[in-house]
């Protein structure tokens, strides 16, 4: 089994610098997601160090997390008002919650962490299971690029100083939709690796998941500031809904 397939990998990994990698302003996303959540309940699926869940929690909103890794957990309850947010350690794709929740919501292309196509088709199954009637889904992906998967394989450099060197390997399946990255650094202390794969798809098969979990598409935008979407767009944040009323 890939170390991938382990859903707490990504923690162990990145959980120490995880904060000081990521530049990412969380105030549009939170923009964007707190009316969702209303006077209701919201939960974050791979909630990581808290980055969107915490600035919410702050709004008044109560928040609940998943996170495979106890590393990542642990950093967010370490921050100040970290225990806002209700904790889990689990894999997200099961969402191993109860709710009912106003809101679930998966940022940052986390979906594409899930290396098969069963499991993130299995995770759209269990948030519909834990949405209130009405209750909203909410993800953020990039669109995939067709010519940047040209080459199945691919190496780059990305910065070389007077004490290391550091160059990106790709591996790519365009069958799979899959893709294995490896980012190495040569430095005095030896070789460092830091690899990430991803299942990436393309919003349709998104919609198809959706629609089999009994989820229907109701909005979609280029960005967190509502851009609309459109051919170009390069990444989308698409708000699934279940159906207003309870199923009998």
């Amino acid at each position: 089994m890939s170390k991938f397939d382990d859903p707490a990998f990504f923690g162990h990994l990145w959980a120490d610098t995880y904060d000081q990698s990521t530049d990412l302003d969380p105030a549009p996303a939170v923009d964007f997601l707190a009316p969702l959540a209303g006077g209701g309940e919201a939960l974050e699926l791979a909630v990581g160090t808290g980055r969107v869940a915490l600035p919410l929690a702050h709004r008044g909103i109560k928040v609940q997390g998943v996170d495979a890794s106890r590393e990542m957990i642990d950093k967010m309850l370490a921050k100040p008002d970290g225990d806002q947010v209700a904790a889990t350690v689990g894999d997200f794709a099961d969402v191993p919650v109860s709710g009912p929740f106003r809101l679930v919501y998966l940022v940052y292309n986390t979906l594409f962490n899930l290396r098969d196509a069963d499991r993130q088709a299995a995770c759209f199954r269990n948030v519909a299971e834990v949405l209130e009637p009405g209750g909203a889904f909410v993800i953020e992906c990039y669109v995939p690029d067709p010519p940047s998967y040209e080459r199945t394989k691919q190496l780059s450099v990305n910065e070389v100083t007077e004490d290391s060197a550091t160059i990106a390997v790709h591996s790519h399946d365009r069958n799979a939709q899959t893709f294995l990255r490896q980012r190495i650094t040569f430095d005095a202390r030896g070789v460092h690796l830091r690899p990430h794969s991803e299942r990436y798809c393309w919003p349709n098969e998104l919609d198809l998941m959706a629609s089999l979990a009994g989820l229907k598409l109701t909005e979609r935008y280029a960005d967190w500031n509502r851009e609309p979407f459109g051919p170009a767009s390069r990444s989308h944040v698409s708000v699934y809904r279940s159906p207003a009323t309870a199923a009998p």
